[in-house]
């Protein structure tokens, strides 16, 4: 797997049916390891380890719908009271972070409504602060979990 600058951790691997795969802490089961994977892998441990947003509030591959079709997000983190804190998409190392990853993320946000989006490929980093009434705001540092 590609070298991500997010920090490293302890993850455990295993070979089923010939393939290689990752155990998700969250979902405490063990998935498929492709490169998509490995970056949403490396993005929670970060968040739980190195941030302190809390295990419990941390949702992976979520389900929703929009415009009547069923759509996917990678990461979603909630505060205590249930409000949608944060949106995390995350893309293969080799998926650079353009317009259209923008697109996605932000669409899924115009529904789900969360404080922050979070766009990441393992090696590039995008985090904007959500405002109703103004222009999504880049952010120089990640924000720390409130609860």
């Amino acid at each position: 797997m590609q070298q991500l600058n997010l920090p490293d951790f302890e993850y455990t691997l295993r070979k089923i049916e010939d393939k290689l795969h990752i155990f998700d802490a969250i979902r405490k089961k063990y998935l498929v390891l492709t490169p998509e994977e490995w970056v949403r892998q490396h993005v929670v441990h970060f968040l739980i380890h190195h941030l302190g947003y809390p295990k419990s509030l941390i949702k992976m591959e979520a389900g929703h719908s929009q415009n009547q079709r069923l759509k996917r997000t990678d990461i979603l983190v909630y505060r205590s009271s249930g409000e949608l804190f944060m949106l995390v998409e995350c893309k293969a190392p080799e998926v650079g972070i353009q317009a259209s990853v923008f697109e996605q993320a932000f669409q899924y946000n115009m529904h789900l409504k969360a404080e922050f989006v979070f766009l990441t490929n393992g090696l590039q980093h995008y985090c904007y602060a959500i405002h109703p009434e103004a222009a999504p705001h880049l952010l120089t540092e990640f924000p720390s979990y409130k609860v």
